[in-house]
């Protein structure tokens, strides 16, 4: 009886006993069990702490569940080691994307550089900067003309004096020169105090309406772009006035010889007004027409263009320049057309040469000194060695006209 007692007695206290192993692995079980709940009655203190300190417990998970029951992702994931289950996952953010500190994130900050100098306009924005350049253009050349007209005297003279120039190389027998007339009373004053002057205007101010033409198309490049300011101010007002220049002291002359020989038969009277009329069109058009290099450089620029298309297509690009020559011309002759021609296809050269050292800058490639050297030595020696030969078999030396080398001597002598 004794010993039927006390077993009875051992077996009943396993349950409730503080050493039994039965008791403590119950209430371990116990305490892992509900250690997320709200409502364990056991281990309240312990469940309270593990779900403030889970990281990854939805605080609106316990608000509809069973305080007495144990959620099975957070057990599966204690006794995994503590692990978050894939349900917690699902509800937490992504983490965010790595970032590429290597080399090929040069490239993007170099090109949101590049963006950031560039300038975002709508198409009313352009209309009103458009606006805005051709009135401070318009501004500029307004001042300039009212400089000009304390010269208006002394300007007409020099516009006067291709036409009196070929005047003397075709005198006549009699020693008759041809002169200018009016033939309308307010034609001199029209065209002292307005046409000349304002022909002085646009040929000084050439920089600054090439300035204002820069400002216009700047805020449309690159950053790196915008560094051919300087250059393309200063190339595009110099080979404007070069352009006057060639008309002023070749071209015009040459011109007004052929028209006032034309024929004998009509005693010319030219009018001053007409006369300037064809010396205004002559110069602007020679001064845009020597605009091409820069025209094929800003092509290239932009990637409209390159060197090897240009040289590709010489022949019609020879052949349009003709039919320009022969529409700015005010004759049709082979002669005027070839003196008008004769710039444009040297100066499609150039343009070429330019365009070629922009396109080695941009590839990185090393400027060929020696052969560019090389080249301009060869052909100023192949010039030097035409003009001794027409000196010293022919005669041929420097005279006061055009083309300043010719005959010394008048034919039959």
């Amino acid at each position: 009886m004794d010993s039927e007692d006390r077993n009875k007695e051992d077996a009943g206290s396993e349950p409730t006993g503080s050493d039994g192993r039965q008791s403590e692995a119950s209430s371990g079980t116990d305490a892992q069990g509900s250690g997320h709940s709200d409502g364990g009655e056991s281990s309240g203190s312990n469940s309270d702490t593990s779900f403030y300190d889970d990281p990854y417990h939805d605080e609106s998970d316990h608000l509809y569940d069973d305080p007495h029951a144990d959620p099975p992702d957070a057990a599966a994931g204690d006794e995994e080691g503590g692990e978050p289950s894939a349900a917690s996952n699902a509800d937490t953010a992504p983490p965010p994307p790595p970032t590429d500190d290597g080399d090929d994130g040069d490239d993007d900050d170099d090109d949101d550089g590049e963006e950031e100098g560039m300038a975002r306009m709508s198409f009313l924005e352009h209309l009103e900067e458009l606006r805005t350049r051709i009135l401070r253009a318009l501004g500029g050349l307004l001042v300039v003309y009212l400089g000009c007209l304390a010269l208006a005297h002394d300007l007409l003279r020099l516009a006067i004096e291709p036409f009196r120039g070929a005047a003397r190389a075709i005198v006549g027998p009699d020693g008759q020169m041809i002169q200018l007339i009016n033939i309308k009373p307010t034609e001199q004053f029209y065209v002292q105090y307005f046409k000349v002057p304002l022909l002085a205007a646009v040929f000084i101010g050439a920089p600054w309406l090439a300035y204002q033409a820069w400002q216009f198309i700047a805020p449309g490049l690159y950053k790196k772009e915008k560094r051919w300011a300087t250059p393309f101010i200063f190339t595009t007002g110099g080979l404007f006035i070069l352009g006057g220049l060639f008309c002023y002291f070749i071209a015009l002359p040459v011109t007004l010889q052929f028209l006032l020989t034309v024929t004998d038969e009509v005693e010319p009277y030219i009018s001053v007004s007409d006369y300037l009329n064809t010396f205004i069109i002559l110069e602007i058009g020679l001064g845009l027409v020597f605009q091409l290099p820069v025209l094929i450089f800003f092509f290239t620029l932009l990637r409209l263009t390159t060197p090897r298309f240009l040289l590709r297509n010489v022949r019609y690009a020879v052949l349009i320049m003709f039919v320009i020559a022969a529409i700015i011309t005010p004759t049709g002759d082979p002669l005027t057309m070839t003196l008008f021609a004769g710039p444009m296809i040297l100066l499609y050269f150039v343009g070429i040469g330019a365009s070629w050292l922009l396109v080695l800058r941009r590839e990185g490639r090393r400027l060929p000194w020696l052969r560019i050297g090389l080249s301009v030595l060869a052909f100023f020696a192949l010039i030097a060695a035409i003009i001794a030969y027409m000196h010293f078999a022919h005669g041929y030396g420097l005279i006061p006209d055009f083309p300043w080398f010719g005959p010394t001597s008048p034919p039959g002598q």
